[in-house]
């Protein structure tokens, strides 16, 4: 199993190192953006397409844990009947709902923003502030995530790790991988953002559009 764990990790290593280009994607349209439009357009489109299955899962994630809670509660004060493995289930679910839901509501401008001047800005200015917490903030921490993470995931994989209960739920690795894959996500849709963004600072993108694109990516 330790074999195989260092294999696929070596492998995403890579493949994110070959990747790691396109994260310049965004400063190089402001240089040359008609080139670059319709080809950045489709990674746009494929990123927010991939947040918004996310987004399904996590809105499956969401009706389970009332299924869940609602299965625990009666099992309990009906029969009196308690499982570890129950209760462990909501919080797995409640995990998978908000880090795979993360990336779409990103997409969709849902996050709180403590900003009293944007509403008032320009939309190139907005843009322009888009593209920068994008590109430095959220990329950098979601790449820090994926480093500071990735000995604690492989170490759980290698070991099945499973909660502390006796008969709590067998898959608390699957549990902890939520954390990386919360990460690219959001590496994915904040990339989606930029480019959007330049394209907006470059005049191809109307900044109206900007904010109302969520119907053609779900």
């Amino acid at each position: 199993m330790e074999e195989i764990v260092s294999s696929v990790g070596t492998a995403l290593r890579y493949a994110g190192y070959g990747l790691s280009p396109l994260l310049l994607l965004p400063l190089l349209i402001l240089a040359v953006p008609k080139p670059l439009k319709r080809p950045s357009e489709t990674l746009s489109t494929l990123l927010d397409r991939i947040s918004g299955i996310a987004m399904g899962f996590a809105l499956s994630a969401a009706f389970l844990i009332i299924l869940i809670q609602l299965a625990a509660v009666l099992l309990r004060y009906v029969f009196g009947l308690s499982f570890s493995w129950l209760n462990d289930s909501v919080i797995f679910t409640f995990a998978m709902m908000f880090m795979l839901g993360a990336a779409a509501t990103l997409r969709e401008d849902g996050h709180v923003r403590v900003d009293i001047l944007r509403p008032r800005l320009s939309g190139k200015t907005k843009a322009g502030i888009e593209l920068f917490g994008s590109l430095i903030f959220i990329v950098p921490i979601g790449i820090l995530i994926l480093y500071a993470g990735s000995g604690l995931i492989a170490r759980s994989w290698i070991g099945l790790e499973h909660f502390n209960e006796s008969d709590g739920l067998p898959i608390k690795y699957l549990f902890k991988t939520m954390v990386p894959l919360f990460a690219i996500l959001m590496i994915g849709q904040a990339l989606s953002q930029a480019i959007k963004a330049a394209l907006v600072i470059r005049g191809l993108r109307a900044p109206s559009e900007d904010s109302n694109h969520s119907a053609e990516a779900v």
